[in-house]
């Protein structure tokens, strides 16, 4: 009787001892396979683009679960990157991105390049920039990272002159030192550009409200940004706090945004006007 129960007790702790293994190796795999989410600040098109890779078969296969936040302003959404309230912040160009740093600290750091798509110059009036008139109104933007962009561009247009030290990030009309048509400016929502043609001799339109608004700035501008080597500044990246640059989860994003079905819906949705940019972030310095 003692022999059995000694063997009873040998099998019973046996028993628990394979339970315990065999619990260890599910919170071993179940920890193997739990998803990295990363919170992406954006706005715009580039949320719509986010929203969709977040849900794409990449992710998954790269173990990332993806939130996207929406802050509308560029500004106020570096600064949520710095804070910690988002992992990774996609709206911005280059050259937005170094301005906002010279202010703040260079707190922030770009880990990849993305799209780069075109502003551009909108008449209902006008066909040729050089019919504008002395006196003419001109609709910009009023969000600090567009306002500033669009006044480089009439500047490219040889509409005005700006400051030698003109920051991208902060820049206003008040940096304009020469208006020789004596342009006049009404800031308005972004997203309104499109809206305010018909009260406006032109308006300055960022891609994303102009397609909103049924215009492709390859076929219906007046004047746009061009894909040649002077738009280094105007290339879209993806941007942490500094400190995170080395993060392993985040650098898995500029491969996912980079792959073929991401770039088929681009294509598919966005007119041709999203040009993918996959280059070293070292070319762009």
């Amino acid at each position: 009787m003692k022999k059995i129960a000694a063997l009873l007790l040998a099998l019973s702790v046996s028993a628990l001892i394979a339970c315990s293994q065999e619990d260890e190796v599910k919170q071993t795999t179940n920890s193997s396979t739990q998803e990295q989410k990363i919170i992406i600040g954006s706005h715009g098109s580039d949320a719509d683009i986010w929203q969709f890779i977040a849900q794409s078969q990449a992710a998954k296969d790269a173990g990332l679960d993806i939130d996207v936040k929406i802050i509308d302003d560029g500004v106020t959404l570096n600064i949520a990157t710095i804070d910690g309230d988002v992992d990774v912040n996609a709206f911005q160009s280059w050259g937005f991105l170094k301005d906002f740093n010279k202010n703040n600290g260079n707190k922030l750091t770009a880990i990849a390049t993305t799209y780069f798509e075109p502003m551009a110059v909108y008449s209902s009036k006008y066909k040729k920039l050089d019919e504008l008139p002395n006196g003419a109104l001109v609709a910009i933007p009023n969000d600090t990272a567009n306002h500033a962009r669009a006044l480089l561009l009439l500047q490219k247009a040889k509409l005005i002159t700006l400051k030698p030290n003109f920051n991208q990030a902060t820049g206003s009309v008040n940096d304009i030192i020469d208006n020789p048509k004596q342009l006049e400016f009404k800031q308005i929502k972004y997203a309104h550009g499109p809206r305010a043609l018909p009260d406006v001799d032109i308006a300055v339109i960022g891609n994303t409200a102009a397609q909103e608004g049924g215009l492709n700035a390859l076929s219906d501008s007046l004047f746009r940004e061009q894909n040649d080597g002077s738009i280094n500044d105007m290339i879209n990246v993806l941007v942490v706090k500094t400190e995170n640059k080395d993060n392993p989860a985040f650098s898995k994003l500029e491969k996912i945004y980079h792959t073929e079905a991401v770039k088929n819906y681009i294509r598919d949705n966005f007119g041709g006007t999203k040009i993918q940019i996959s280059q070293p972030l070292a070319s762009l310095k």
